[in-house]
């Protein structure tokens, strides 16, 4: 069963598509917080020594769920949908 809760339309209205990025979304969201980490941003999360990788931080962020991007889907009609948490 999904979930219906996170994800609402962006004028404050009903959830209208379930908690779940596509595999094109996570690639974009890791591979924006790769760079960030490359870049020298602060990492969110305790990471394991044997981690250094900026993608696998930004992979494990992901898992995590504490990345702090937002997705804006385009819906049918020209409305616009927020996975805002």
């Amino acid at each position: 069963m999904q979930e219906w809760v996170a994800c609402r339309r962006c004028d404050g209205g009903s959830p209208i598509f379930p908690k779940k990025y596509t595999r094109f979304e996570k690639a974009r969201i890791v591979g924006a917080r790769a760079l960030q980490i490359a870049m020298g941003a602060p990492v969110l999360i305790e990471v394991p020594e044997e981690v250094g990788n900026p993608i696998d931080i930004a992979m494990l962020e992901f898992e995590k769920e504490a990345i702090p991007i937002t997705v804006v889907r385009r819906l049918p009609g020209e409305s616009r949908a927020s996975s805002e948490k």
